[in-house]
């Protein structure tokens, strides 16, 4: 698998994986950081990531992908929040079944986020002492 930065031309894939509108997401890989995971015998995209900064923070504001897929898109706000010295925090639905996978990424709770589509969401974060920099391996 290669993460490299998403192109206006992913957006079809993009689309489908939020089941978003093509405009939503062409919108987001220009007002974002995104980063895709395409397969290493093409370009077919399996995950991404999406996350900008606000009030110091990296925030993660979209993803998809399977387990080692988005472990591996999530080094990327990890990286920059290291080399910028500032915390990543990440919002999930709390009845999706993400949250122990982000938790398993080094996050903890760090309160009630606000709800999306009608549904609760949990807040979770790590500070920047705690990114252990396996990424810059």
């Amino acid at each position: 698998m290669r993460i490299r930065d998403a192109l206006e031309s992913d957006a079809e894939a993009l689309a489908a994986a939020t089941d978003r509108p093509r405009e939503v997401v062409t919108n987001m890989v220009h007002d974002r950081s995104v980063r895709v995971a395409v397969r290493d015998d093409g370009e077919e995209v399996v995950g991404f990531v999406a996350f900008d900064v606000r009030d110091d923070t990296v925030h993660v504001t979209d993803f998809d992908g399977d387990e080692k897929t988005i472990e591996r898109l999530f080094e990327e706000p990890r990286r920059f929040a290291r080399r910028e010295e500032m915390g990543v925090e990440v919002v999930v639905p709390t009845d999706d079944g993400v949250s122990e996978e982000i938790e398993r990424l080094g996050f903890e709770a760090a309160g009630r986020g606000p709800r999306f589509e009608g549904r609760p969401t949990t807040r979770y974060r790590i500070e920047f002492e705690a990114l252990d920099g396996r990424e810059d391996e």
